[in-house]
Order: structure tokens, then sequence, then C-alpha cells
């Protein structure tokens, strides 16, 4: 009998079974009589410096050989309670779907190169041979030390080590125009031009596979001072344990009262293609263009980037769906306004905006570590950004915005939402990111590790790209764009049911114009609803004025605030962030190197 010849797959974000080019490798090649592997072990890691993962000590006496993973400007923590429990559920599912056929998951915490490298240890004890460890290439500086780091202890092992092609995105990398990724575009659109028509671009997608190689019969188990949970009500409470409720603030949202969250969705690959499927069904994909910009409710956009974002689905799975409803080749979507007659503008807003994700992915590969300096991809040293390092009022500032608190309903309810929710939507996004930005003169990086603790959908390309974007440092000609969140507020919230939904102090007032501009409120109004001398209607972060027209319209790109002066008071006694970041620091500079010496210390 031939000794065991084992192939390990480390998963990242790539948490499904169809369309995963590494598993239908596998089924492919174990039809052959001959097959170099006998058995499979997928494994995924919670990386310990993505995530806090001292949770998943084996007893309250147990010390963590980590430091804590929080972020370097802020000191946030990098993954908060919303994305660590989408995320558990994600991971749970694909071992649930791996298990059906045939093999299972490994769950692991740790640093991915220590993970794997104590694996071939102990494999090595028993006299069992690995042959190959393959992994999907992904974007970012920690990412690519990940990929260094495993490859360099399977190297070492003497084990094949195989890096694949990132599939999930819309374009393939092997079909794009250009090689160089210095050649990628600095502006999307002529990016987008060259690689349209969009809906010819994708690849076709890859089915399931039905049957996998088993795993060894011995698998290493964790090593201490760990334990993996054998359930996902136990893995979500290990993710969250350590975070604070209140993730350091002083005076955080409550929950309002009816309020409902517009993302009370599920990670995993089956609850990524149902959400596909309803938006088909329940015509949301045809509608999608009128519809985008809303705020309230589940289905005004796709809200399909939490999935994507995991590679619980791919972009060109979702377009695969749409050419199905386009072209009525099933039954999904029949009776549906738009089936058979092609791509309409709301099947192409869609393609045009998972294009986004690609391209903000490229702009990661072409840039690097540029991707979190302050400078920005431009490398541009001329604004003058406000730091919270040693500056208490600039901390308080802050800390009322991450509270919700500036004085500005529109802002006050997007930032509540998110606190609460883990979810807002991409038309706040811009108007958060340009309210701290543009008129707040903060620095930030801020609001973008915010964004990354608390975001179910957190994509680092698109959200540190994103927040480059409208910051005014990243890949957009018009840097001096500024958002009025008042002006956006009357645009897209007309009646204010958006800010009265998070915002329920608000919830009494009729006129938008107070409901947007609260410190207008006044004095026997604030008296009567009991808000008088609350700080952010006395001293709003930001006065910015705007009466609208009587004919309305909307500025869909916004316009610059008014000259009007506000301001945030000095510090409070009961309001503030302990703040735990250093200032100018890029991610992974630091970060790792206690990783390392950690290691080295044999914690």
């Amino acid at each position: 009998m031939s000794s065991p010849r084992v192939l390990i797959y480390l998963l990242r974000r790539d948490l499904r079974v169809a369309d995963n080019p590494i598993l239908n490798e596998i089924a492919r090649i174990s039809q052959h009589c001959q097959h170099p592997f006998t058995h499979f072990l997928p494994v995924y890691v919670f990386a310990a410096q993505q995530i806090e993962v001292s949770g998943f000590l084996s007893s309250d006496s147990e010390r963590s050989p980590f430091p804590q993973a929080r972020s370097q400007v802020g000191g946030f923590w990098r993954c908060g309670p919303h994305r660590a429990k989408f995320l558990a559920e994600s991971v749970w599912d694909v071992k649930k779907s791996l298990s059906n056929i045939g093999c299972g998951l490994e769950i692991r915490v740790g640093m991915a190169g220590q993970v794997i490298e104590a694996m071939l240890e102990a494999f090595k004890q028993v006299d069992t041979e690995v042959a190959g460890v393959w992994m999907t290439d992904e974007e970012g500086v920690e990412e690519k030390r990940e990929e260094r780091d495993v490859r360099k202890v399977a190297e070492a092992a003497q084990t094949e080590f195989k890096l694949w092609v990132d599939e999930k995105y819309y374009i393939d990398d092997r079909d794009l125009p250009f090689h160089n990724p210095r050649q990628l575009p600095d502006v999307y659109t002529t990016y987008r031009k060259q690689v349209e028509p969009l809906r010819e671009a994708p690849r076709r997608s890859l089915p399931a596979p039905k049957q996998l190689l088993p795993a060894p019969d011995s698998i290493p188990p964790q090593p201490a001072p760990f334990n993996i949970p054998d359930t996902l009500e136990g893995v979500i409470a290990c993710l969250t344990k350590p975070l604070e409720p209140n993730l350091g603030l002083s005076n955080p949202p409550t929950w309002p009262t009816k309020a409902q969250s517009a993302h009370p969705f599920h990670g995993g690959e089956k609850t990524g293609h149902e959400r596909i499927k309803h938006l088909i069904t329940s015509g949301n994909m045809t509608t999608y263009k009128d519809t985008r910009n809303g705020m309230l409710g589940l289905d005004f956009s796709t809200k399909l980037s939490a999935w994507l974002a995991l590679g619980c689905i791919t972009a060109r799975q979702v377009h695969e769906h749409l050419i199905d409803f386009e072209d009525g080749k099933t039954d999904v979507g029949k009776g549906v306004d738009g089936y058979g007659k092609g791509e309409n503008k709301g099947t192409a807003a869609v393609r045009f905006e998972l294009l986004w994700r690609d391209y903000f992915r490229l702009a990661t590969r072409k840039f690097g570590p540029r991707l979190f300096r302050i400078q920005g991809f431009k490398n541009d040293p001329s604004y003058s950004w406000k730091y919270p390092q040693k500056d208490k009022e600039v901390q308080h500032t802050i800390a009322r915005f991450l509270e919700g608190t500036t004085g500005n309903g529109f802002i006050d309810a997007s930032m509540r939402e998110l606190f609460l929710t883990g979810y807002t939507s991409n038309r706040l996004r811009q108007n958060v990111a340009s309210f701290l930005t543009k008129h707040l003169g903060i620095d930030w990086r801020i609001g973008a590790e915010w964004y990354e603790s608390l975001l179910c959908d957190y994509d680092l390309s698109n959200n540190w790209g994103n927040w480059q974007y409208n910051a005014g440092v990243g890949n957009d000609p018009r840097e001096a764009r500024v958002f009025n969140p008042v002006k956006q507020a009357h645009d897209y919230d007309p009646r204010g049911e958006y800010v009265k939904n998070w915002v329920e102090e608000l919830r009494p007032l009729d006129d938008p114009q107070i409901l947007f501009q609260p410190w207008k409120m006044p004095e026997d109004q604030k008296k009567k609803l009991g808000l008088d001398g609350k700080e952010w209607l006395e001293k709003p972060l930001k006065r910015i004025e705007f009466r609208p027209s009587r004919g309305g319209g909307r500025g869909g790109r916004g316009g610059r605030g008014g000259s009007g002066e506000g301001g945030g008071g000095g510090p409070g006694p009961n309001s503030g962030y302990r703040w735990r970041g250093r200032q100018d620091r890029f991610r992974g500079q630091g970060r790792l190197g206690m990783m390392d010496k950690a290691h080295a210390n044999g914690h």
C-alpha cells in the first residue's frame, strides 16, 4: 500500500465550492487512475494580525502570543462584531459544503505561515508526506506577506507550493489588456472603455465538484494555547468575546425603537446565491439603476458586496445569472419586467459596479503599500490633515464623529446605523467620507479603519481605495469635490425618513431643515424634546448651510459646504476614545514585526 500524499489547500477569501478553480482541479485529477495526491486537506486560518483571536484561548489563565489585532492609526479592533459574525458564518458554510463532498475543513487560528509550518512538521512525525500547499493569490501588504511566509515554509520542507489566480472578480487577470500593473489607467472610465463591452467580458464560471479526495486519517490539532470550538455558535463567541460592547466609545449609539437593519443577512455561499435569485425574481436587478441611492429597506441595492468580499460568490456568477435572466434561459425571473429582453439599464448598472471592484483591486496591485499611506496613491503631501495622537480637541471631534453626534442629521444617522448594524449605504459612505476629510480635515485613515472594523462587507481594496478617492488623494481627477451632506439629505431623504429611523431624538420633527441641521432648532423646541444643553445641538462639529430651491433637483455629486463656522468644543469629561494608534505608519509596518518576534520567542 502506497504511503499517503496530502495536498493542503489554504483558503482565505475564496469561501465557496462552486466556481472554485482549486477545487475544480482537485476533482479533475482525482478521477484519474494515477494522481499525485491521496488525500486533500482544506484549511482556514483566522489570521491573528487581522482578527482578534484571544477569545480562542483554552482557558482564561492563558495568554495570547500575538499582539491585539488593532488598527495602526486609530487603534480600533481590526474586525468588529458584525463582520466577525458574517465571516464565521461563511467559513462554517463552506466547511459543511466540503464535508458533503468528502473532505471537510480544518479551522485554525494564528499566522498562516506558522500554521502551515506546524502542520508540515506534525505530518512528518507520523510519516505522512505533504505533497503540495496551494492557495489563492490576493492583493494587499499583509496578504502578500502571508503568501511569502507560506511559500518559504513549504519550500523549506521540499513541498510544492502553488499560488492560483484569484478568479472571484469580473474580468479574469489573464484577459486584461495589459500585463504590467503600472499600465492600469488612473481613471476608472478609461479602464472601463478598455475592457468593454462588459456583457461579453467575463469567463464562464466553474461547476461545483460532486466529490473530492478524502481528508487524511490523522490531522494535526490546533497547537496550544488555542482551542477551536466544534459549533458555529462557539466560533462566533470566541471571535466576539474580546471585543468591548462599546468598541471603546464612551457614548455609543443605542438601538432606536422599531428601527430595522438594511443588512440582516447571514454569511455563506448558500445565502449568497439565494440573494442573487431573490434580486432577479423580485425585479430588483431590473430596477437597480433607479433605486441604488436608497437608504432604507432590503432591496434598494443588491447588497451582494459582503458575499463578494469573502469569495462566497464570484462576480462572474452574478453575471451569468444576469445573462440567464436577460436571455430567458431559465425560469428564474420569468414574468418579471425585463425577462428575456436582453440587457437593461438595471443589469448594465450592476455590471458597471462589479467592474469598480475589479478596478480598486488592480489599483492596490499597482500602488501596493501606498494604499495605506496618508499621501495616498498620488503621494500628495499638500493636505494639512489633523491628527488625533497628540491633540485632545481632534480626539474629541473624532469621538463625536464615531458616536454619531456631529450635529448633522444625515451623517449622524449613517454613523449610528453603521455601529449598530455593520452597514450603511453607498450614498451615505461617500457623504461620511467627504464630511470627515473635507469638512473636518481629519486624517482619512481614521474613517477607513473604522469602516474596516465595522462593515460586514469590508473589502480591503474597495474600502481603502474609496476613502482615498473621497479624500482627494486617490485615483480621482476631481480632488476638489466636496459633498454637502445637507443638500444630499434633501435630495435623497427629502422627508427625513432615514434620519428619523436612526436618530430617534429627532423623530418628532417635521421640518427637514431642522432634521438635517438640528443645531437650528429653536430653544423652546429643544426644551420640549429634552434636548437642551446637548453638545451635538449646541456645538455642531460643522455648520453647513443649505436651503433647497423650490424645484428641488438632485445634485448627485454634491457641492461645497457653506462658509458658516462651527466648532467641536473642548474635550468633554465623558466623551472620547482610548487612542491606541501611531501616526503615519502604514499597514503591516511594525505589526508583523511584533508577530514575528512573538514567534521567535517561542510564545
